[in-house]
């Protein structure tokens, strides 16, 4: 694509910005050590969903009003925050399930595993990503470093950027996913463990969304 240009160094740089731990790649190691390696991979496919909710309203524009407006930014900020908060208090307030390891099988075994609907695991995943005006204002700036000056169709190679920024870090979510789900395998984790591991999980949701929630706007 004449439009493109750097695509090399694009995609190694996309790989090396989700390798970055933050609130979705969290999302994903949470629902993967608690519900297995199926759950995590439909929540890393949920925040992959959400990346081309960000890639979508970039190329309509709404990404730009964000960049200009004030109003629009915190309106999406605090719902954002507020999202975030909400996922971390309720890892933090909820009761452990009754989880335990099973050595003939060696898996995990929960009373409440399988009761957990994968189109909420979904959606969940879809929210923490797509609440977050941040990754929009993310691709804003990131994506059209390696649009050729003088492109004929921006627009079209900035879409297109998204797509491929966003197929390329799907393999990264997952495989964050197995591997969250191999080593609660391999480590045996009881309750109690996972217990604090959703404890932890939800101070660093509430703090990721501490975070977005004392963010400035761009450009003050």
């Amino acid at each position: 694509m004449t439009d493109v240009q750097n695509l090399g160094l694009f995609i190694l740089a996309g790989w090396l910005l989700n390798l970055t731990p933050g609130p979705d790649v969290l999302c994903i190691v949470n629902t993967a050590l608690r519900d297995g390696a199926r759950a995590g991979m439909v929540a890393a496919l949920g925040i992959t969903a959400g990346c081309f909710v960000h890639v979508a309203a970039a190329a309509l524009g709404v990404g730009v009003l964000m960049t200009t407006s004030t109003a629009a930014f915190l309106v999406l900020k605090w719902v954002g925050a507020l999202y975030l908060f909400y996922v971390g208090l309720k890892l933090l307030l909820q009761r452990g399930s009754a989880i335990e390891f099973d050595v003939a099988n060696k898996s995990i075994t929960a009373s409440d595993r399988g009761q957990k609907s994968l189109k909420n695991v979904f959606f969940k995943g879809f929210l923490t990503n797509a609440l977050n005006p941040k990754v929009a204002l993310f691709f804003l700036a990131f994506v059209p470093q390696f649009i050729a000056p003088g492109a004929q169709h921006p627009a079209l190679a900035f879409v297109a950027l998204g797509v491929l920024f966003n197929l390329n870090a799907l393999p990264i979510n997952l495989g964050y996913a197995w591997l969250a789900a191999r080593a609660t395998r391999r480590l045996g984790l009881v309750q109690r463990g996972v217990a604090h591991l959703d404890r932890l999980a939800g101070v660093m949701f509430v703090g990721f969304g501490v975070r977005l929630a004392l963010s400035e706007a761009p450009g003050r």
